[in-house]
């Protein structure tokens, strides 16, 4: 069962708030998030109402202030439970929207997309099996995107300003 406990303070002080499900407004339950702790499962947090604006990707653990999730900001505004998946992993990256141009196919987690792709921009993605994490740069840093199995015919569809991706990897199992 997952659990994300949210506080108003630094270092789990203030007010605070439990949440075991999706949540697509937080903002009656508290005003700021300066720290929070994960207790079960993993979570997409975002900025915004309604699973909008940045997105922070955590497991099980402390995040004692907001840099420790790599926070833009203290604002969190709703959440989501990653469901645990045990299958396989395979996902289509494309140059163009609309599944356009060159496509590649991964199963594995992928460090550096400009290094095996040899283009810096993913317009569209086609997610077949699993979950999976886009990072803005390579190494898994920067800007995060929650990617569930779909269509996403443009980089926006993931919540993108910009179609710059730099990493990606599976959310694994062994992360619960």
């Amino acid at each position: 069962m997952g659990k994300v406990i949210f506080y108003e303070d630094r270092n789990f002080q203030g007010r605070h708030y439990e949440c075991s499900s999706d949540c697509a407004d937080l903002s009656p339950y508290f005003s700021r998030c300066n720290s929070i702790r994960v207790e079960g499962g993993c979570w997409v947090l975002y900025e915004k109402p309604n699973y909008m604006g940045y997105q922070y990707f955590l497991t099980r653990g402390e995040y004692p202030d907001y840099q420790r999730w790599m926070g833009f900001n203290d604002t969190i505004r709703s959440c989501r439970i990653i469901p645990q998946y045990r299958g396989s992993y395979r996902m289509r990256i494309y140059e163009r929207p609309d599944f356009g141009g060159q496509m590649m196919e991964f199963m594995d987690d992928c460090p550096s997309v400009y290094d095996t792709f040899r283009y810096r921009d993913i317009h569209s993605c086609h997610v077949m099996d699993g979950y999976w994490i886009f990072y803005e740069h390579p190494s898994y840093r920067g800007r995060q995107y929650f990617m569930r199995p779909g269509e996403y015919k443009k980089f926006s569809d993931w919540g993108a300003t910009c179609p710059t991706i730099g990493s990606f990897r599976r959310i694994m199992d062994s992360w619960y």
